[in-house]
């Protein structure tokens, strides 16, 4: 057999997995496997370096499908090439508790580098892949010693292309001359509502070429010595990523071929056999895989372990020859922390000028910044704002990969893909900023984050209508429960510096999910509790800062700058006599987790008289004050002046929680 005719023998196989496993599933997504094939196996067989028996091998390439809905060819691949996915796994497909999901979801041991599914997302990781490649290699690389020196690929299709995030990641990733970075770019026209050209008419390789990207065509698919030309001139460029553009035809041989019907449903039985037939394929058995075939692309095992092996070789050799930057190294791999880190971080005492908790952030990311090589990031061009510099680490650049300041310009949404991106990658642990409203812009991806149980640390700064002259556009109402609403998301707003701290070390400690500061522009005074104590507390999500020697009254319950007024209220309640506790719930997530003797001995359960008090849409507060409680939020948007005086206006003054406390002792 000749190999033009193994590699079409191969292609076919992995076309016919994937229609098999969707037609016994009644679901899927038979079109771009179809048509897609051929450019997935040529970048598996002839370009990615990856080990099927060590799939977390750092210096792998990594292969991103960003067209998640061509989920079943990913899992035909990964089978073939010997990960452990078999083919009862493929046979399972969209099945409960099955390995091959309808999208593919995170799973480093199986060979799926991320989530994928929302478009555009996956190819906006591959910009943070690419990112943290080229940061890596900058710091540890030395000539003859290139131990950080791997490709990533992603596929995408039409629909990303469409979506606003691609250009946002492709605009970053130009501009940041990332030139590890190839897409292929499966073009065939098709979108669910029929042809594209119902709302795409964009010139993609002009804006892409725009963006500072190399550009190359290949007007046919199947043509795999083309795809091959392109794939090695995308891997010769050395100042540009890469975008290569193949046109294909979705259902490629099947009846429905270059219709929309062939998008997002089963073929059906009629047209698989034809489909079949057209291919020279055999109608039984179904997930058939030629003895041939198999052979062929279980290769892959033996080639991974030998690239794996040569690097290892080099890699001992580099530790030899460079044994502080092989300690960098293991730490930034682990993300382990110094067991004296909290000894360096900051301490404010009550007799401390006020201070915005944003400012109390920065000076805490100042500390990390030089106990934490691997520690990066940066915001969506509001440095200054969310004080998020690390000083003297340099800026992330075309010129200086090795600088820790990254510049994501006015692109929220790219931040938040390529942060998720870089820690799937490995070796960096990296933050974000933006002004809390603006998370919004980002949400698909914190959402993604929470999801893969990714460590990603949000800065989220100016949090409530406090932030004054802005004014109601810039003012987040909703956004604070909307966040705590995601699953797996710690939301943390701290209600002075030493919160701040202790948010962050919490943050930094958790490895399996994202983590969310909500910090304030305006000052905020030091709470009068020990530091141990608040740490205690924010690490268990609520706790007293002050309380009464019988038992209270009235609980008040508050987050963030609404602590210390809580405190001034409980202050003039107890001259009327009126026993308060003031509890502060930084993160009402752990407090929820907590035991359930712990959450009665800050909520007595006795105490039924409780109000809580947030900036913010009261959403989900009644759990915590029952029946009988009340909130001080806001249920409208906020308005412009001085943040002290919407503060004012819109209820959040002593004299209004002290009426309204008194109201529900009365009820």
């Amino acid at each position: 057999m000749s190999q033009a005719e193994l590699d079409q023998l191969a292609v076919n196989t992995i076309r016919f997995l994937a229609v098999d496993a969707i037609e016994k599933a009644k679901s899927g997504h038979p079109g771009m496997p179809l048509g897609a094939a051929p450019t997935a196996y040529l970048i598996w067989d002839r370009f990615l370096r990856h080990n099927p028996i060590d799939p977390r091998w750092p210096d792998r390439d990594r292969f991103i499908l960003s067209a998640g809905h061509a989920s079943a060819m990913l899992y035909a691949l990964l089978h073939l090439t010997g990960y452990p996915i078999a083919l009862a796994d493929l046979q399972s497909f969209r099945q409960w508790g099955s390995k091959t999901p309808g999208h593919p979801e995170y799973a480093p041991d199986l060979g799926i580098e991320t989530t994928t599914g929302p478009l555009g997302q996956g190819l906006a990781n591959g910009v943070g892949m690419a990112m943290a490649e080229a940061h890596l290699a900058a710091r540890f690389n030395r000539p003859g010693y290139e131990i950080v020196d791997h490709y990533t690929y992603v596929l995408a299709s039409d629909g990303e292309m469409m979506e606003g995030i691609s250009h946002e990641a492709a605009s970053l990733a130009g501009h940041l001359r990332l030139y590890k970075l190839i897409v292929f770019y499966d073009s065939n026209g098709i979108s669910i509502d029929g042809s594209t050209s119902l709302a795409f008419s964009d010139d993609t390789a002009a804006r892409f070429r725009a963006y500072g990207w190399q550009v190359l065509e290949v007007s046919d698919a199947n043509d795999l010595d083309a795809l091959s030309q392109a794939t090695v001139a995308a891997k010769e460029e050395r100042n540009r990523p890469s975008l290569i553009i193949t046109d294909s035809h979705i259902g490629y041989g099947s009846p429905k071929q270059d219709t929309a019907g062939v998008h997002g449903s089963p073929l059906g039985p009629e047209a698989v056999r034809q489909v079949k037939e057209n291919l020279g394929w055999p109608l039984e058995p179904t997930f058939y895989v030629p003895e041939i075939v198999a052979q062929h692309m279980r290769q892959a095992v033996e080639r991974g372990a030998s690239q794996q092996a040569s690097w290892e070789n080099k890699f001992t050799a580099w530790k030899e020859a460079f044994p502080a930057l092989a300690e960098a190294w293991k730490a930034g791999q682990r993300l382990g922390l110094p067991a004296d880190l909290s000894a360096t971080l900051p301490r404010f005492a009550p007799d401390d000028p006020p201070l915005a908790t944003r400012k109390a952030s920065g000076k805490v990311i100042n500390v990390l910044a030089v106990s934490l090589p691997y520690f990066v990031g940066g915001s969506a061009d509001l440095a200054p704002s969310n004080n998020t510099y690390m000083i003297g680490k340099g800026d992330f650049s075309a010129d200086d990969y090795a600088g820790r300041n990254i510049h994501f310009g006015v692109r929220e949404h790219a931040m938040g893909a390529a942060l998720n991106g870089m820690v799937l990658h490995g070796g960096v642990r990296p933050f974000g900023g933006t002004f809390l409203v603006f998370s919004d812009y980002m949400r698909p991806t914190i959402r993604l984050a929470a999801m893969m149980q990714l460590p990603v640390v949000y800065v989220f700064t100016h949090d409530s209508i406090g932030l004054g002259e802005d004014g109601p556009t810039h003012q987040p109402v909703e956004q604070l429960p909307s966040l705590r609403a995601i699953p797996n998301l710690l939301v943390f707003r701290p209600a002075d510096a030493n919160e701040t701290v202790a948010a962050w070390e919490v943050a930094l400690q958790r490895l399996d999910g994202p983590t969310a500061l909500i910090l304030s522009r305006q000052s905020l005074p030091i709470l009068s509790v020990p530091v141990e104590r608040i740490r205690e507390g924010v690490r268990r999500g609520a706790y007293v800062v002050v309380d009464t020697l019988s038992e209270p009254d009235l609980l008040l319950i508050a987050t963030g700058s609404e602590v210390s007024l809580a405190c001034q209220a409980a202050e003039r309640l107890s001259e009327e006599h009126i026993a308060t506790r003031v509890i502060s719930a930084p993160c009402l997530e752990h407090f929820a987790a907590q035991p359930q003797a712990y959450r009665d001995q800050v909520l007595p359960p006795q105490v039924t008289v409780r109000l809580a008090i947030e900036a913010a849409m009261p959403l989900g507060w009644h759990r915590w004050v029952g029946e009988r409680g009340g909130v001080i939020g806001l249920e409208r948007f906020g308005a412009s002046a001085p943040g002290k005086v919407v503060m004012e206006k819109l209820g959040f003054n002593v004299e209004n929680v002290v009426r309204q406390a008194k109201a529900l002792l009365t009820n």
